[in-house]
């Protein structure tokens, strides 16, 4: 897959081409991986991603939420501070930030934590706040770096069904990096297998399942062979 594609035929990338698609980027296994901002600008080479935006003299970017592996919350601010930082440079009333930051915690299920403090939630509560943080401001992408790695195994899955939820509610592009095989295929509407270094685009593979999905079934346990099969060809 080494041929640049046209972003009109990868509609799985970007919210314009059409909005509401999933799309999981799977490293290689056991390879360090690039920061997803550098992931994104070689996207944006290789695959005439637009997620710059030039208007005259400016250049903008697409409008985007980014999720880390780690949640990046500052401990001297509650659970609602923390996601209205996302809304400090909009143009939004104080009415209307806080209605947001209210929505939006009820979409993760912290609704009655906006008072709590990061030292006051576990793991997962953490990574809650972390996906409204990234959503607040309602980006046309949501860029999502290992949001679960460190996570463990229960509360991991736990939150991979609740995205495939809060997704199929938002209806906006995601772009996952992950290492998990499992989890790229029981999330993405399209997995892209990476080579190794240099990374570039081995396979993409279309899971053209509807969503949700459920983990046992039978039809992912096979896009998850291919994917592997892919990984232990470019070994």
């Amino acid at each position: 897959m080494s041929e640049p594609l046209d972003i009109r035929h990868l509609r799985y990338f970007l919210a314009v081409a059409e909005a509401g698609s999933f799309s999981r980027a799977a490293d290689r296994l056991g390879i360090s991986q690039p920061s997803v901002s550098q992931q994104m600008r070689d996207l944006e080479a290789g695959l005439r991603v637009p997620l710059f935006q030039r208007r005259g003299e400016r250049i903008l970017l697409t409008p985007r939420g980014l999720i880390f592996q780690e949640h990046r919350l500052l401990p001297w601010l509650s659970v609602s501070e923390n996601i209205h930082l996302a809304l400090e440079e909009t143009d939004l009333s104080r009415a209307e930030k806080n209605a947001r930051v209210a929505e939006h915690l009820t979409m993760v299920g912290l609704k009655g934590f906006e008072n709590a403090y990061p030292h006051e939630l576990s793991g997962g509560m953490a990574q809650r706040v972390a996906i409204a943080r990234g959503l607040v401001n309602q980006p046309d992408i949501l860029l999502l770096d290992e949001p679960f790695g460190a996570l463990d195994a229960i509360t991991r899955s736990h939150l991979q069904t609740e995205l495939q939820r809060i997704w199929q509610d938002q209806k906006i592009t995601m772009i996952l990096v992950t290492h998990d095989i499992e989890e790229a295929v029981y999330l993405g509407d399209r997995v892209i297998v990476m080579s190794a270094r240099p990374g570039k685009i081995k396979e993409i593979i279309q899971v053209p399942l509807t969503h949700p999905r459920h983990k046992d079934s039978e039809l992912l346990f096979n896009y998850r062979n291919q994917a592997l099969n892919m990984l232990d060809h470019s070994a």
